[in-house]
């Protein structure tokens, strides 16, 4: 049976920045081919492309992950019923039917009763099990188990069918992921620099008797770097998640768009390193998804007077082939967006043109290979 996958491979960089922090604040790192790269985890990019999604999809096409559903779900119940009397009640009985177990959050008085993890859900699940609640509530019966799980199951939204669901409780009500997303490595080593400031209170300057000194100092950690960054779309899967071919290819594009322009929001106030993407390839395949990663495990060493980024897309056009040449492992077909020298060396992978035209091109193979699919 013929498959469909997107592979996304994104070099890009980033100026001084701490895009992800680890517990002491420190820019997350990784050591990889010997040597300490930048990191920025899958976890951080998945997020930021999700919130992504808000600027381009309906409301109702895009999901809530909390554990605080009681009280979504009250809130959603009381909007579609306001007679019922208890919201909260409601929510309880709708949710316990569906085998999601809830509990009074610790350290906590007089607040809504919570998941002990954080349950995914779409707009619609939200609106369906409320008014499945509400229903429920009027008759004075409790919710048919059956169909509070049959709801959670369907209508699921493109954010949920990308990254998937996990409930503990009930593994039936699981999504597979169809989208995977890397860490992002530097393609060179890297080393974590330190910003010392200060920070004047205005009041006190102005006082012709205090001291001139800060009213605060600190440090802040951060680097900079070429990062190769990489995702993966199972399109078979994702349209078996979504349940419409139509939804599937918009779900693709939206995917495309929002993955390579997002950005993690750490520290963007202290260093603005909003950047696009320096070359993006996507390549459509019908056998296995295929990083190139190992491209960069011998780390780029910028030569004097030039960057990394063009030796990092010359070292992933020559992996690439390597690979085809090894493997026999050719996509369908390969989209080349690139700014200077980087699309140069890379347009022997693909067709070169615009991410627009990209995104257009990938959406329509898209269609067209589950089109036949259906047949």
């Amino acid at each position: 049976m013929s498959r469909t996958i997107v592979d996304v491979h994104i070099l890009q960089t980033v100026p001084p920045s701490n895009l992800n922090r680890d517990d002491t604040g420190s820019p997350k790192s990784a050591t990889y081919g010997g040597v300490r790269r930048a990191r920025v985890s899958s976890q951080a990019w998945k997020r930021a492309t999700r919130f992504a999604f808000r600027d381009r999809v309906d409301p109702a096409d895009f999901g809530v992950r909390t554990k605080r559903v009681v009280e979504l779900l009250a809130g959603r119940i009381g909007e579609v019923d306001g007679e019922v009397a208890d919201p909260s009640a409601a929510a309880l009985a709708v949710l316990g039917a569906a085998g999601i177990k809830v509990k009074e959050p610790r350290g906590k008085k007089d607040v809504p009763a919570e998941a002990g993890y954080l349950v995914f859900l779409s707009a619609q699940q939200v609106d369906a099990l409320a008014r499945l609640a509400a229903t429920a509530a009027r008759s004075g019966e409790a919710p048919d188990k059956k169909e509070a799980q049959a709801l959670i199951k369907g209508k699921n939204s493109i954010d949920l069918a990308l990254f998937g669901r996990m409930v503990a409780d009930v593994t039936d009500l699981n999504v597979d992921a169809s989208c995977q997303v890397a860490h992002a490595l530097s393609t060179h080593a890297v080393d974590t620099e330190y910003d010392y400031f200060t920070a004047v209170d205005d009041h006190k300057a102005a006082d012709a008797e205090e001291d001139a000194g800060a009213g605060m100092i600190g440090t802040v950690e951060f680097n900079s770097a070429t990062l190769y960054r990489y995702a993966t779309v199972d399109v078979d899967l994702l349209a078996r998640n979504i349940g419409d071919s139509a939804a599937t290819e918009r779900a693709v594009a939206i995917f495309l768009d929002a993955f390579a322009k997002s950005m993690p929001s750490g520290k963007q106030n202290t260093f603005a390193n909003r950047t696009l993407p320096d070359a993006v390839v996507v390549s459509v395949r019908d056998d296995q998804s295929v990083s190139y990663v190992g491209a960069f495990e011998e780390p780029v060493a910028a030569a004097a007077g030039a960057g990394r980024v063009t030796e990092s897309a010359r070292r992933m056009s020559r992996y690439a082939g390597d690979l085809q040449d090894a493997y026999g492992s050719v996509p369908v077909q390969t989209w080349v967006v690139g700014v200077g020298d980087a699309r140069s060396e890379l347009a022997g992978l693909g067709e070169v043109t615009s991410f627009g035209d990209t995104v257009s091109a990938v959406s329509a193979l898209v269609t067209e290979r589950l089109a036949a699919g259906a047949q």
